[in-house]
């Protein structure tokens, strides 16, 4: 069993998964790895050997796990909320946006979305170690890394002539406010429309630094009134076809290829709506001015967590997402059972303009935290601990 993805990790791998199955569970960093694993595992001459080393690597995860842990003593919830972030809300006058209504971009160009490109996670993806685009001149790999560039661009340049892979996107705003760790959305009437169900960090915190949940950064009942933001993109429509068709060649580079390219496109489409959101749309920062270079360092104000990711661990919060801009129907991104998106370069979450809103892990959490969890959301608890598996403590 190969394991990867952005949620997952070598220890999660060796603590959460690899136990609970009688054969190897091998963690890859990315789809090109997988390659060379695969090789290995179905070598008479390697697999002996790389099993056997797997299965220490993995048994010394577990081990540093268990001295962590035993070494990690979580604050009560109520602690953790009492180390609340704080902010003085009298004095701070939340942007308006600039439209509430729920908005569709149904084919956006792909060479709108060159500037925006991160091209590194796109080198990495081929096993090329290297920050772009000084790449270009590593004596080793620069070659390789030119050429594989120049072919992405000229299949950018080819998919957006033929109109054979699509980007499509949808967002909206919302009236919200904060009420405890949970966040209550509003209709454009301010009528209760959904809850936000979000999770607190219980570690002990270094330097006096606040205890963060994504609601410490929405106004309070009673307070100014605040809005939340919601997107869900994709740059993969059309996506299956090409590599179908790729594979039908026998032409494998081909497939990967397209694959690695529309997630860079699905990327760079989401830092460009996002510019959009703070410069126009909701209009907090209509005079910023950064370089690519800038924006994926995130110099700017806000911040988009995403369910299933370190501040919003809870994948099912996608649901919200899709209810509220009814996603499927306009853009045809589809949730999976796991709410998985699909197709697969595709992206959502949720837009916060506060200048003191911030990205941070929540961590692991206790039984208490996910008793009370499962209390506001009317949730089985048993249910629930399967979705946060790896949030859990102990």
């Amino acid at each position: 069993l190969l394991i990867g993805g952005a949620t997952t990790s070598k220890m999660h791998t060796a603590v959460k998964i690899a136990p609970r199955y009688d054969f190897p569970v091998v963690y890859a960093a990315d789809a090109s790895r997988a390659v060379g694993m695969a090789s290995r595992l179905s070598s008479d001459k390697q697999k002996t050997n790389f099993i056997a080393d797997n299965h220490q690597k993995q048994a010394d995860f577990r081990q540093r796990y268990q001295n962590t842990t035993a070494r990690r003593q979580l604050l009560s919830l109520g602690k953790a909320r009492d180390n609340a972030f704080e902010t003085d809300w009298q004095q701070y006058q939340p942007p308006q946006p600039v439209s509430t209504n729920i908005e569709t971009i149904k084919n956006q160009p792909l060479l709108e979305l060159l500037e925006y490109i991160d091209w590194t996670p796109f080198f990495i993806t081929w096993g090329l170690k290297g920050k772009y685009p000084t790449i270009f001149n590593d004596p080793a790999i620069g070659e390789q890394a030119r050429e594989l560039h120049k072919d992405a661009l000229t299949l950018i340049h080819e998919l957006d002539d033929s109109g054979k892979l699509a980007a499509a996107a949808c967002w909206g705003f919302f009236p919200a406010y904060r009420q405890a760790d949970d966040i209550q959305i509003l209709d454009q009437q301010r009528q209760p429309l959904a809850t936000l169900y979000q999770l607190r960090q219980q570690a002990p915190q270094p330097d006096s630094r606040a205890n963060y949940c994504l609601s410490d950064f929405i106004a309070p009942a009673g307070g100014p009134e605040d809005w939340i933001g919601v997107f869900a993109l994709t740059a993969s429509l059309g996506l299956d076809e090409l590599t179908t068709a790729a594979k039908a060649n026998h032409d494998d580079y081909q497939a990967i290829l397209v694959k690695a390219v529309a997630d860079r496109l699905a990327e760079a489409f989401t830092e460009m709506l996002h510019e959009k959101v703070r410069k126009k749309i909701w209009g907090y920062a209509e005079s910023e001015n950064l370089d690519n270079s800038q924006r994926i360092k995130e110099q700017y104000r806000g911040i988009r967590p995403a369910p299933g990711y370190p501040a919003c661990p809870d994948h099912t919060q996608k649901d919200v997402i899709w209810e509220l801009l009814d996603v499927e129907t306009r853009i045809g991104i589809k949730l999976t059972e796991s709410k998985a998106m699909w197709p697969s370069a595709s992206v959502s979450g949720w837009y916060y303009s506060h200048p003191q809103s911030k990205y941070f892990n929540v961590g692991k959490i206790t039984a208490e935290q996910l008793q009370d969890l499962a209390d506001r959301r009317g949730m089985d608890k048993e249910v629930l601990s399967k979705w946060l598996a790896s949030n859990l403590a102990g």
